[in-house]
């Protein structure tokens, strides 16, 4: 496992897991000891759907029973399973901590979902699980008070967005990673990386509010978002979004060309979709 720290203290990419867990991003052997420390002095706690605090707990065995799943432990003991020196997870702890309200709704409709599909001994996961897996690995939660901006990311011009509007980008809309996954993907970046994104319309004053006052009601909104049981019900509603692409996230796009590659920078069909 390397981890430049260096790097992780620099990259906008990051910035706002900086707010809660900045002492163990830069860290280079944290332990479960020590994300186990940061998780009991968060205030206000994490706690899961039932009220219970969120604790870190190894790893166990393979599962043998229904409460003994990932997401169930979760849910009804409030145990998050995490592998020791295993970044995957640790950037998992590290999201709970920026967005404890949307980790434990999307925790409840994972067990909602679980709990359904073993009644019904379903072998297969349904389009709404997939939806539900597919933001809480990979997710990005954009942030925009401009319909022309959004309207330009649903339509994939992404060299109109990242580059023509790149001057409207910070003030008009924000783009923060959710899913562990990506976070792990990016240190170490390599061209092709793609998220799929919730887009929540928002008051220009949110977009300048100080970082933590951004990022708490942010949490609030999307929490909201993804309780709405008729959302996320196929992994279609997730905008597909190259967050590469995002000034400032990979030195290379600072320069128009960059935007060029359209193996990554997909063109796509022009559609009309809805947003909150």
């Amino acid at each position: 496992m390397g981890w430049d720290t260096d790097q992780a203290r620099a990259a906008p990419i990051f910035e706002d897991l900086r707010i809660h867990g900045g002492a163990l991003l830069h860290a280079a052997t944290p332990g479960l000891d020590d994300f186990q420390r940061l998780l009991a002095g968060r205030d206000p706690p994490v706690r899961v759907s039932n009220g219970l605090p969120l604790r870190i707990v190894r790893q166990g065995r393979k599962p043998l029973t229904f409460e003994e799943k990932y997401e169930a432990r979760i849910h009804v003991r409030g145990e998050l399973q995490v592998r020791q020196e295993h970044w995957h997870d640790y950037f998992n702890v590290l999201v709970w901590l920026a967005f404890p309200r949307s980790k434990a709704v999307l925790n409840a409709r994972h067990f909602a979902a679980l709990r359904d599909q073993h009644a019904a001994r379903a072998p297969n996961r349904g389009p709404a699980q997939d939806a539900l897996t597919l933001f809480d690995e990979g997710g990005v939660l954009v942030a925009s008070c401009d319909d022309g901006l959004i309207g330009l990311l649903q339509n994939w011009r992404w060299k109109d967005l990242f580059w023509n509007s790149r001057g409207q980008l910070n003030s008009r809309m924000r783009f923060t990673l959710f899913g562990h996954a990506l976070y792990e993907k990016a240190m170490r970046p390599f061209l092709g990386i793609t998220g799929r994104g919730i887009v929540l319309k928002v008051e220009p004053e949110l977009l300048s509010a100080p970082p933590a006052e951004r990022l708490a009601e942010l949490d609030s909104r999307l929490a909201a978002h993804i309780a709405d049981a008729g959302r996320l019900q196929g992994t279609r509603e997730l905008a597909v979004i190259p967050i590469l692409g995002v000034p400032g996230w990979c030195a290379e796009n600072g320069c128009e060309s960059y935007y060029d590659n359209v193996d990554y920078f997909r063109p796509g069909r022009l559609r009309e979709k809805r947003h909150p």
